[in-house]
C-alpha cells in the first residue's frame, strides 16, 4: 500500500506540472486580455483613454511582458503563496479566495453529506425491496430529480417562497446578517438558510446514486458468494452489510475524484440564481472579464483537487474493495 501510495504522488508530480501550464494557455486562449476589455468599456462609456495611460496600465499589470515570462513570474509567485493581484477587483487573489471559499465549502459538504446519508438507505431498500411500491416510489422521484435541472428547482423554490410565504429563498444571510461580522447569531443565521442550497444542489445527485446504489446491490446479490453465506446460516443483515452493500459502495468512494472539485464549483448557476457568495459566480466573472491571475488560480486549484481526489478515491477504494489489485 505504501508502495502504491507513493508511486501514484510521483505521477502526480508531472500531472501537476502539466495541468499548470495548460491552464495558463486556457486563461490566455481569448483575444484580447483584460486590459482590453476595460478600454473598451471605458470607450463605450464614452470615455477616452490616452496612449500613455493604457502604457502606463500595462506596465503595472505586467501585460507588456512576453507570455512565457508571464508564466514564469505566474508559478514563481503561486510557490511563494502569492496568486497575484486581481484586475478586476483590485485586491489580491488569495484574499478574494479566502472569503467565498469558507462558504463554499460550507455549501458543498453540507450537500454531499446529504447526498451520502439519503442515497445509501434508500437505495439499499429498493434493492432489497426490489418491485415493491416503496421501490416505485424512490424510482419515480429520482426520475424527476434527475430530469429536472437544479436551477429550474432552485426557480421553482424561490417562486413558492416569495408567492406563498412573502420571503426570499435566495441568498445565505438575513439582511442584518449579510456584511457582519462572524458571530454564534452569523453562524445559526447561516444554518438556517443553508438547507436551501443544500437542498437544490443535492437533489440530482441523490437521485443518481441511489440509482447506481440499487443497481449495483442487485447485481451483487445474486452472485454465488451471497448464496453461500445465506446456505450457511449467516443472519441476513450480516450477509448483506458485510459484502455486498460494501463492494457496491464503489460508486460512493469513485466520486470523491469529482466531489473536491465540486467544493470549489459547484453548482454555479444555482448560486447565480440563489444570489449565493460562493466562489463559482466569481469563477466566471473573472472568466468573462478575462481576470486571469484570479481565473488561473480557480482553475489550477481546481485541478489539484482533482488530481487529490482521485489519489483518495483510488486508495479508498483497493481498501474498500478486495477484488482491487495494487499491482505490483
Amino acid at each position: 500500500m505504501l508502495n502504491f501510495i507513493l508511486r501514484r504522488i510521483l505521477l502526480s508530480i508531472p500531472t501537476l506540472i502539466a495541468i499548470t501550464i495548460v491552464t495558463f494557455i486556457v486563461i490566455q486562449l481569448p483575444a484580447g486580455d483584460y486590459l482590453t476589455n476595460y478600454i473598451a468599456q471605458l470607450q463605450a462609456q464614452g470615455t477616452t483613454i490616452d496612449e500613455s495611460e493604457i502604457v502606463a496600465l500595462r506596465q503595472r499589470y505586467g501585460l507588456d511582458q512576453p507570455m512565457y515570462v508571464q508564466f514564469v513570474q505566474w508559478v514563481g509567485r503561486m510557490l511563494q503563496g502569492d496568486f497575484g493581484m486581481s484586475f478586476q477587483w483590485n485586491r489580491p487573489v488569495r484574499d478574494l479566495l479566502g472569503e467565498r471559499m469558507l462558504l463554499t465549502v460550507a455549501i458543498s459538504l453540507s450537500t454531499l453529506l446529504f447526498t451520502w446519508a439519503v442515497a445509501l438507505p434508500v437505495g439499499v431498500y429498493s434493492a432489497t425491496h426490489q418491485y415493491s411500491f416503496w421501490d416505485y416510489i424512490f424510482t419515480f422521484f429520482g426520475f424527476i430529480g434527475r430530469g429536472i435541472p437544479s436551477f429550474m428547482i432552485a426557480l421553482i423554490l424561490m417562486w413558492v417562497s416569495i408567492s406563498r410565504f412573502g420571503v426570499s429563498a435566495g441568498g445565505l444571510f438575513s439582511a442584518e446578517f449579510r456584511n457582519a461580522a462572524w458571530s454564534w447569531e452569523r453562524v445559526a443565521d447561516l444554518l438556517r438558510h443553508l438547507w436551501v442550497p443544500m437542498l437544490v444542489l443535492g437533489i440530482g445527485g441523490t437521485a443518481g446514486l441511489i440509482r447506481i446504489m440499487r443497481a449495483n446491490l442487485l447485481d451483487e446479490l445474486s452472485k454465488p458468494y451471497v448464496e453461500t453465506a445465506r446456505a450457511k446460516g449467516l443472519p441476513e443483515a450480516r450477509v448483506l452489510w458485510r459484502y455486498p452493500v460494501r463492494v457496491a459502495l464503489n460508486p460512493f468512494v469513485s466520486t470523491i475524484g469529482w466531489s473536491l472539485p465540486a467544493l470549489i464549483s459547484g453548482g454555479t448557476i444555482v448560486s447565480v440564481v440563489l444570489s449565493l457568495p460562493t466562489a463559482g459566480p466569481l469563477l466566471l466573472d473573472a472568466l468573462l472579464a478575462q481576470d486571469m491571475y484570479l481565473a488561473g488560480a480557480f482553475l489550477l486549484l481546481l485541478s489539484v483537487l482533482t488530481v487529490i481526489g482521485t489519489l483518495i478515491s483510488d486508495i479508498l477504494l483497493a481498501v474498500l474493495d478486495p477484488r482491487i489489485k495494487l499491482g505490483a
